[in-house]
This record gives structure tokens, C-alpha cells and sequence, in this order.
């Protein structure tokens, strides 16, 4: 049905603006929209497969409810709430939809198209050969048994590379004689070190125990550990970012720096990049003001670190590094002890690992590298792919074996996926070949906006697992971890069972946001502590002041609102500012809570704490973007205090989630760089506009003429569709965080017709 009735009106979802259906989809659920015809509750279908429609909820379609409903006129203009409030003598609509204002309303839905494949599927079988019970295709073999000297494996999406490797090993083992422990396996994960020990353990246990495998850090940190265990007991190891910053903060006034003023999240990446680099603090020259504070900040943080005898992550490969190329014994001991190296994901490593692989494997250069161009994404941790695309300039004599066959996914993934990738410039030409084929197709659908966008979703899920998918078959892909919020709220109003990063933030305690959120809390509970200890950071007054304010309530009997206006030692212009908000703050929970949020952030002065301590110098996540997305969910309800009602109860969900470590099965929610290396049945990536992928960041930097960033995001986006073996979902939303949405420019080829920003 395309009519309905709500709240004794008719509406129709051919006038009705897009912006709306996300609220009329949640009314229906909570059974306010009712047929027309019998009276009985309706629900708004919004989904992928099929056009937004009514449908009954409780019984089965009724021909005559249909026919009638199709026969009425809608009202041009249906109000969303019935409730209204008394003010200033006057009858008001308690709540009205705040929605952007535009000429002309959208109200078309834009169905999903899936991607058309220009060439049809080869069924060319690979020829196989079987190695101690594993299957390997030609080049695969060629990988396999190609032990001496340099090698380069260029192992695509899905082609096997940990097959590759598991079977080099034992090739190595059982057929060349060479004893295990002079193997050195290097991988990025300890998930992929241990797969790869288990696989060779299976039926070789006794080689399993010898071969040295795992991650950099924890190979090299052992050499340190070796050396000199007091030095780098694990006591001394600096875990923690907060903890680095407390470093930092203790020089800010030492140098003149501007705590509040400075974004430390960003400060720190970028020693961490100097310090991958190996670029010494006296070696760097600032390009600008910002990096000249963050040099002397990490002058600083080293020198310290040094006089504590403390060191951090980063230091194990250094500090391992600078040992062997110092200690020429101590080097040839290793080098005689490891004859023959195996590197895992080189796309990904940076200068400092790749200085310590080619130092050891000096005197054999028996290196074999696996890795694929296409797929380093990691530069924020200093990563370098122009190493694997020079391996050939620094190892002249080395062998490239191409794994250009993929196992994983079917046909058109696989097509559409190397249309992405060809984009780039920087890197090896070659092509994937799939193994595989069906008839499901890439789909490109069109939400409105993240809160249907996750609609949407979670629909399409419900109805593929009713066809017999099992929600372990799902994952659901996003660039940032903020960009997960409406997913994660949807699925958990639902009964499909998901599970989470465990270290992903939580939106509702971010800085910005609960910082913002503290003048709500204290608008309807004056006295809530919690939240005036968050308000007086946001207000830029020393934490301490928190109880004189409590005294204050006592000895004056007032609210901790008004004790505000009685601290003492307040500028002048500290206090006018107070007279002028905590009136103000008394009157946020009359307001709608998107004109509340916007009074805070116009009229209450955040904006000044925003641009002080909302990390804007971040180039991935900033404060303000944390306000556009709690804005969008703040559309949603009538009230403050729904709100914060909501905001309480996912913060408590989401705690209890990560609390509950056994919680791991079901739809899985994890960043693109989370994903690498996993696959699933069906994947959904979210976000696919101009802003999101590719990230703001790396749109400024082409615009400057830098497009190595560019390049990184479609490498992202290949990783993400790679993922998917039978069934790829790819959102494109009409809005992002309030605002006109671009399409990607990575997938416009793909569409029969722009989606063009609407005035």
C-alpha cells in the first residue's frame, strides 16, 4: 500500500519528503500507523530488494484494504507529533520535524541498482597440483618451491597467500632439509602468526615448536627482552595513549604550548610516523608552527622517557634495530642463526621493520616477501608501500611470482573490484581472475541518511537470514569507527545477534560529545555531577572547582547551576559569560533537542571550546564532526530527555558489550582496516560519498596536489569489496551528517546517472 493513516491523516509515500520516512518507519513499529481501510497496524517497509511500502503487521495483505487505500487523497502536509504544549497562553505543537530547508523537497525513492559486468566469466579451472594434501595452481607451486634467493610474491585479494606460506614452510622443511629454526616467519597480526603455527602444527607438531613466527614486535622485543630483561622489563612499557599524552601535557607550559589549545591525538601519531621512519628528533626539519611544537614535544617525551628508563611500542624495533647495527657480534650471531625469512602483508611495513628484515637476510638474501600493492593501507603507522614496489631496484637478482587468481570471491566482485583498483597510478599492473560465479550482482543502494541507511540494513538482513543465511555471514564495513553509530543502534533495537571492535569508542563518551551533552543533563537534573564535571572542562574552569560547588550548594541552598555564578577567583570575563549561560542552560530541555544543540554550540559559547579542544587539527576524526552526527540522531526524538534517555541506554549496551569478551559471533561491525584479511558471505560497506570514502583528508590533500592519500582511500574501498565473496552491498546515502552527499568518486562509473547535490 503506498497510503496509510496517522494520527487521523492520510499519507502517501509518493508525497512524502524523503527526510521523513525514517520517523513514519519508526511510528509504524510502535504500531501508530494504521490501515485506512480496517484500522488495523501497519508497518513502512523500508529495505534493498523492494520499494518502500505499507504492509499490515499482524495479518496477512487484504486485496480490499489495498484497493481502498489507493483510491484517498493524502493531506499535503501531515504533521509527525499530536501532542502540544501550553506557552505563554498560547497552544503550540509540542514538537515539529526540524529538517533542512529546500526549495523543493525530495520525495522520489531512488531503487537499488545492481553494477553491470561487461565481461562474462571464464570457467577456466586453474590446473592443481597437491603438496603434502594441499592444492596450489601453478603459480602458487611456483611460490612454494622457489626457496633460494630474493622473492616477491604479489599475492592479490583472495589468492591464497597463507596456503602459500603454510606450504612454503613444510616444502622447506621436509623436502630442502632446512631445519626450522633457522626460519624466521614475520607476520603483521598475531591472529595470522598463530593460524599460520596451528596449520604447520597440525601434523608437524615437533616443527611447529622450532619455527620462529609472529609479529615484528613481538619477535624483536624478544631479542631485546634477551639482551637485557631489566631494561625492558614489561613494567617500564609505556601501554597506553593517555598515558604518552601525560608526557606531553607536563611540557606544554614548560614551552609555551597551549593545552587547551593543542590536538595531542594527532601530536602523537605523528612522532609515532617520525619515529617508524627513523627520524630522529634532531634530524627533522618542521614544515610549519604545529609540527615545530610537536618536535619540541617529542624532544621532550624521548628525553624523559629516557631519564624514567620507560619505553613504549614503537622502541622495540627501534632500540632492536639500533642494538644489532651496533653490536656487529651480536649481528652475525643471528644472521647465523637465521638463514631464511619469510615476510607476511610487505605491502604494509614501514622503514624501520623493512631496515631490520634487510639487515638480518644481508648475508643469504634468501627473502621471500608476500604481499599485495593494492591493499597497503596503513600509512598512518608509517608504512610505505613504495617498499614492495621497489623489492625489484633493491634486489635485483629476485624472482616475481603473480597470484592473480581469486578463490574468494565470485565474478562480478571480483570485476568491479579491479575497475576500482585500476584508478591508481602507483602501483604494479595486474588483474584478478575469479574462481567463481553466480547471478547476485554488487548492489548500490540509496538511503536518505545514516539513520536509514541502517534501516535499510538491518532489514535486508532480517530477510536474508529468514532465506537461510546465519548472521555470522555478515559484516558491516565503515571508514571510521564513528561512522558505525546508527548501525550499531539499529541492530541493537533488533534480534540479530553482532558483535564489536572491543576497543571501538563509544559515541555517546566522546569528548565532544558528552562535553556537549552535560548541558542538557544539568538542564533537566541542575545537581547532576557527572556532568558539571564535564560542563566546567567545556567551560575552560579547573576541575577543582568542582567541590566548591558542592559547598556552595549547601551553604547557599541552590543548585549546582546557580552555585556556578558564586566561585570565586573568576575573571571578569568568566563571569559575564556565566550570567549569560546558566540561565540559558535552564531553558535547554523546553527546546526541541536539535534547536537545543544548536543554542549550545551558537549562543552558549561551545564553539570556543570546540576550536580549543575539539582535536580539529585531526585529520580523521574531528570535533565538529562528532557534533553533525549527534545532530542527526538528535532529529529523531521530541525531547531532551529522549535524548539523553537514548544516548544512556546504547552507552550502557554497548559497555556491557565490550565488558562480555565471549560476545563475539553474529553480524560483525569493524573499520576497513579491521577487515583486512577476513572475508564473508555477504558485506555491506556504508558511506560510500565524497567526505567519508574517500576521507575529507585526503580530498584536501589532492587538492594541494598530493594524491598518495587519494590512492590509499581506493585502496580502502578494493579492500572492502574484497572482502565479500557471494554478495556485496554498497550505501549511498543522499545526506551525510546533515548535508548534501556526493556520490564516491570511486564508483560514479558505475551508475547510470550522477547523483547530483541538491540546493
Amino acid at each position: 500500500m503506498n497510503n496509510a493513516n496517522y494520527l487521523n491523516e492520510i499519507i502517501s509515500l509518493s508525497t512524502l519528503p524523503r527526510e521523513h520516512y525514517q520517523k513514519y518507519y519508526e511510528a509504524s513499529i510502535h504500531d501508530k500507523i494504521t490501515c485506512a481501510h480496517c484500522g488495523e497496524a501497519v508497518r513502512l517497509y523500508l529495505g534493498i530488494k523492494r520499494v518502500p511500502h505499507f504492509y499490515h503487521a499482524y495479518k496477512e495483505s487484504d486485496t480490499n484494504c489495498e484497493e481502498f487505500c489507493h483510491t484517498l487523497i493524502p493531506n499535503t502536509a501531515p504533521k509527525l507529533e499530536e501532542e502540544t504544549v501550553e506557552k505563554n497562553g498560547f497552544r503550540l505543537p509540542k514538537s515539529r520535524a526540524v529538517t533542512l530547508e529546500r526549495e523543493q523537497p525530495l520525495t522520489s525513492w531512488r531503487s537499488s541498482e545492481t553494477i553491470k559486468i561487461a565481461a562474462p566469466f571464464q570457467d577456466k579451472k586453474k590446473e592443481s597440483s597437491q603438496l603434502y594434501g594441499i592444492s596450489l595452481d601453478k603459480e602458487q607451486l611456483k611460490a612454494v618451491t622457489k626457496t633460494e634467493g630474493s622473492l616477491l610474491v604479489l599475492a592479490g585479494a583472495g589468492s591464497g597467500k597463507t596456503r602459500v606460506l603454510t606450504t612454503r614452510t613444510l616444502y622447506m622443511i621436509e623436502e630442502k632439509q632446512i631445519a626450522p629454526e633457522s626460519l624466521l616467519l614475520v607476520t603483521f597480526t598475531t591472529k595470522a602468526a598463530r593460524e599460520m603455527q596451528n596449520r604447520i602444527s597440525a601434523n608437524h607438531r615437533q616443527y611447529g615448536q622450532n619455527l620462529v613466527s609472529g609479529t615484528f614486535h613481538s619477535i624483536f622485543y624478544k631479542i631485546l627482552l634477551h639482551h637485557n630483561r631489566e631494561q625492558w622489563a614489561g613494567e617500564n612499557l609505556i601501554k597506553w595513549d593517555w598515558q604518552k599524552e601525560q608526557y606531553l601535557k607536563s611540557a606544554c607550559s614548560e614551552f609555551g604550548i597551549d593545552e587547551k589549545d593543542f590536538a595531542f591525538d594527532q601530536a602523537l601519531q605523528q612522532i609515532g610516523l617520525w619515529k617508524n621512519q627513523l627520524q630522529h628528533y634532531t634530524n627533522i626539519k618542521a614544515a610549519n608552527e604545529w609540527e615545530k611544537s610537536v618536535l619540541t614535544l617529542y624532544k621532550y617525551y624521548e628525553e624523559k622517557k629516557e631519564a624514567n628508563r620507560k619505553f613504549d611500542f614503537d622502541d622495540m624495533l627501534i632500540k632492536c634495530y639500533e642494538l644489532l647495527l651496533h653490536n656487529e657480534s651480536l649481528l652475525k650471531a643471528y644472521q647465523e642463526r637465521f638463514r631464511y625469512f619469510l615476510i607476511d602483508e610487505f605491502q604494509d611495513i614501514n622503514p624501520v621493520q623493512y631496515n631490520l628484515i634487510k639487515l638480518l637476510s644481508d648475508h643469504t638474501k634468501n627473502l621471500c616477501v608476500v604481499g599485495d600493492d593494492d591493499q597497503a593501507i596503513y600509512s598512518f603507522r608509517g608504512s610505505e608501500p613504495e617498499f614492495i614496489l621497489n623489492f625489484k631496484h633493491d634486489y635485483p637478482q629476485a624472482e616475481i611470482v603473480n597470484l592473480s587468481e581469486n578463490y574468494r570471491s565470485d565474478h562480478a566482485i571480483v570485476t568491479a573490484a579491479n575497475e576500482v583498483i585500476k584508478k591508481n597510478r602507483n602501483r604494479f599492473l595486474k588483474k584478478m581472475a575469479a574462481q567463481s560465479n553466480s547471478e547476485q550482482l554488487p548492489t548500490f543502494f540509496f538511503p536518505f541518511d545514516e539513520e536509514e541507511e541502517a534501516t535499510v540494513i538491518v532489514t535486508d538482513m532480517k530477510e536474508r537470514i529468514r532465506d537461510g543465511s546465519q548472521p555470522d555471514d555478515f559484516a558491516i564495513l565503515y571508514r571510521t569507527n564513528s561512522a558505525g553509530r546508527a548501525i550499531f543502534e539499529r541492530l541493537i533495537a533488533s534480534n540479530i545477534p553482532f558483535a564489536i571492535e572491543y576497543d571501538q569508542a563509544l559515541f555517546y563518551e566522546r569528548k565532544i560529545v558528552r562535553s556537549l551533552l552535560s548541558y542538557l543533563r544539568l538542564s533537566i537534573n541542575p545537581d547532576d555531577v557527572h556532568a558539571m564535571g564535564d560542563l566546567l572542562r567545556a567551560l575552560f574552569i579547573k576541575q577543582a572547582a568542582l567541590n566548591d560547588l558542592k559547598a556552595f550548594t549547601i551553604l547557599h541552598d541552590c543548585t549546582m547551576i546557580e552555585a556556578l555564578l558564586k566561585l570565586e577567583d573568576l575573571k571578569s570575563f568568566q563571569l559575564t559569560k556565566l550570567k549569560k549561560i546558566v540561565p540559558k542552560i535552564k531553558t535547554l530541555k523546553n527546546l526541541k533537542p536539535l534547536e537545543a544543540i544548536s543554542t549550545i554550540e551558537k549562543e552558549l559559547g561551545f564553539h570556543d571550546f570546540l576550536k580549543k579542544q575539539g582535536n580539529e587539527g585531526n585529520t580523521i576524526e574531528k570535533g565538529s564532526d562528532d557534533i553533525n552526527d549527534l545532530k542527526v540522531v538528535a532529529k529523531k526524538f521530541s525531547t531532551v530527555h529522549e535524548l539523553l534517555e537514548h544516548a544512556d541506554h546504547i552507552t550502557a549496551t554497548q559497555k556491557a558489550l565490550k565488558k562480555d569478551r565471549t560476545h563475539k559471533t553474529g553480524v560483525q561491525l569493524m573499520t576497513i582496516h579491521r577487515s583486512k584479511g577476513l572475508e564473508f558471505e555477504n558485506v555491506y560497506i556504508i558511506g560510500a560519498v565524497d567526505g567519508s570514502i574517500p576521507h575529507d583528508f585526503s580530498l584536501d590533500s589532492h587538492r594541494k596536489g598530493d594524491s598518495n592519500h587519494l590512492e590509499e582511500e581506493r585502496r580502502l574501498l578494493y579492500v572492502a569489496m574484497t572482502r565479500a565473496k557471494r554478495n556485496l552491498m554498497i550505501s549511498v546515502p543522499l545526506e551525510r551528517r546533515g548535508k548534501n552527499a556526493v556520490i564516491s568518486r570511486f564508483i560514479r562509473s558505475f551508475l547510470t546517472e550522477k547523483i547530483r547535490p541538491r540546493k
